[in-house]
């Protein structure tokens, strides 16, 4: 049969297919690589399941909060009356109320379980059952939840300061070295490399003394001493107790102009003052090298502990809320807030329905909990708030 493959003098008559395998192989090998690299940056570097994904939660456009009728001019929400309790999801409530009495003098107040279909629609968790312990410390709560079904995740192993799940409670403390102490004797885990007095350069911080611990679930801590003519009034009183009260929360936030655009904004909070801390000692208290913190603080109008934002300007690789947490996760807190119409409010966030957790406004007939209605809603980070009304 005559050769229809006709080579060229001196050359071979298999080379070009023989060159087509070869970089086929290598785009295959290449890609082989590459897939990898690609996956890693979706995949959890924590210690959640590694089939979840991780993508980010948040938008900061909040067009997403807009009026329903076509206005793009942010819609105004019932004002917030009062910060009530900061609360968070424990995975041993006999062990949490003991640290909690014991190393930190709160006293429990309640203890109650409740389940059914109200509380499924509530936290957005299906089949719960929870037992509930609301403690006081000064004139400030906190509310430990335990889900004993079903029970979530452990806190992330690898958790940083400057991740956007981060949130702690400002413990008061009538004497910064007699509190250190205190803890290191009952061994807690160290999240500050240790007291930190801020520096008196920085004008509206200088003089302050915190320090980071975590407590038996992973939770950030923060005991803190404000210096004559900082801070509240009344943590200057004359005091024989080591721990006084809860002056705020914080949460680090993605970008304060979104999140004052909801918490200024939307629900009526009160900026009552901003601060750019940075330097050796911000550093070590946060464990974070390099840490430049823009710091925004916000009250409600009747009182209780403020919200204060913590935008890291430097460094910016802290981690989005992850999209896949639930109300039994340890990584779960939750700022209860009182306003005067849960209907009004809900109508209010149907806009977005991605960031509102409870199925909708769910009422308690028996006020088991302390209220008669309740929402709860994510902030532009992904942070819980729990709306009630009494």
């Amino acid at each position: 049969m005559e050769n229809r493959f006709h080579a060229r003098p001196g050359r071979n008559p298999y080379h070009f297919p023989f060159l087509i395998f070869h970089i086929s192989f290598f785009i295959c090998v290449a890609l082989s690589f590459v897939a990898p690299i690609s996956t890693a940056k979706v995949l959890p570097t924590d210690a959640r399941a590694s089939s979840s994904r991780v993508p980010s939660l948040i938008s900061t456009d909040l067009r997403l909060y807009a009026n329903p009728h076509g206005n793009a001019e942010l819609k105004k929400l019932p004002s917030v009356e009062r910060v009530t309790a900061v609360g968070m999801t424990v995975s041993d409530m006999d062990r949490s109320v003991e640290f909690y009495s014991k190393v930190l003098s709160f006293e429990k107040i309640s203890d109650v379980e409740v389940a059914g279909e109200e509380y499924e629609n509530l936290e957005g968790v299906f089949g719960v059952r929870m037992r509930v312990v609301r403690m006081r410390l000064g004139d400030e709560f906190i509310e430990l939840t335990e889900y004993l079904a079903p029970k979530g995740r452990p806190f992330p192993v690898d958790s940083r300061s400057n991740d956007l799940w981060f949130q702690h409670i400002a413990i008061i403390t009538s004497d910064m070295d007699k509190a250190y102490a205190w803890l290191r004797q009952n061994k807690v885990e160290h999240a500050s490399t240790g007291p930190q007095r801020l520096p008196d350069w920085n004008k509206n911080a200088g003089g302050i003394k915190a320090f980071y611990f975590r407590d038996p679930d992973k939770h950030w801590l923060e005991v803190l001493q404000f210096p004559e003519a900082k801070g509240d009034p009344k943590w200057h009183h004359p005091s024989d107790k080591l721990f006084l009260g809860i002056d705020h929360t914080a949460i680090v936030v993605a970008n304060t102009e979104a999140s004052l655009k909801f918490y200024r904004d939307l629900l009526g909070l009160n900026i009552a003052g901003s601060n750019e801390n940075y330097g050796t000692e911000q550093e070590h208290l946060n464990n974070v090298f390099g840490a430049r913190l823009r710091i925004t603080s916000l009250r409600a109008a009747s009182g209780g502990p403020g919200i204060e934002f913590l935008e890291y300007l430097a460094p910016r690789d802290g981690r989005a809320y992850p999209a896949d947490a639930h109300a039994n996760d340890l990584i779960h807190w939750q700022t209860t807030l009182v306003v005067g119409s849960i209907d009004q409010l809900a109508q209010g966030m149907t806009v977005d329905k991605s960031r509102v957790v409870s199925k909708n406004a769910v009422s308690f007939a028996d006020r088991v909990l302390g209220f008669s209605k309740a929402l709860v809603v994510r902030d532009p980070d992904g942070h819980v708030m729990q709306f009630i009304e009494k």
